[in-house]
């Protein structure tokens, strides 16, 4: 068996137990992606034709697939990425262990602030959700990112020890279970 089929049925296996996908094909068009991005080490979809099995015989043909994926309305990303980085920390939940997020912004062309919300496990920051704002400044109000805040804490009911870390350019915003 190639070094990529095993990738793909080890993919295929773990996003099949953590998301619910309507339609199977979603996650074989996924788990070929992710397989093709761990094997190419590049995000340049252009390199992941060698590394995926398919009927396509053109490169375009692979682009467009990943561009259907992408575009796809049915697929939602929260629904397939929240509950695999969910299963991957409960068992600090289960430990009672602290879990450390990290919040932060970027600002994109001097118009966009892109908030993301990290889960920080070994010393990296894992992305866990995010949100975009038209917004001139990486400063943000808490009224700006607290609906991200607040999607976060239905995602992680059960967790008793949550640290929020923040960095300045962010109004102090306390993150606690049962507020």
């Amino acid at each position: 068996m190639k070094t990529e089929n095993r990738i793909f049925s080890q993919v295929y296996s773990y996003l099949e137990q953590g998301s619910r996908f309507v339609d199977k094909r979603h996650l074989t068009v996924l788990s070929w992606m992710v397989t093709a991005l761990l094997s190419s080490q590049s995000l340049n979809q252009a390199r992941w034709e060698p590394f995926v099995q398919s009927r396509a015989e053109q490169a375009n043909s692979y682009q467009r697939r990943w561009n259907r994926f992408c575009q796809n309305g049915r697929v939602a990303v929260e629904k397939i990425y929240i509950p695999l980085i969910l299963k991957a920390i409960e068992t600090w939940k289960e430990k009672g262990e602290r879990l450390y997020l990290a919040i932060d912004t970027t600002l994109l062309w001097n118009q966009y602030c892109f908030v993301y919300l990290a889960v920080v496990c070994g010393g990296r920051a894992v992305p866990l959700m995010w949100m975009g704002l038209e917004h001139g400044s990486a400063s943000l109000a808490f009224e700006k990112y607290e609906p991200l805040l607040d999607r976060a804490k239905g995602y992680l009911q059960g967790f008793e020890n949550v640290m929020l870390l923040y960095f300045a350019r962010l109004q102090l915003a306390f993150f606690t279970q049962g507020q």
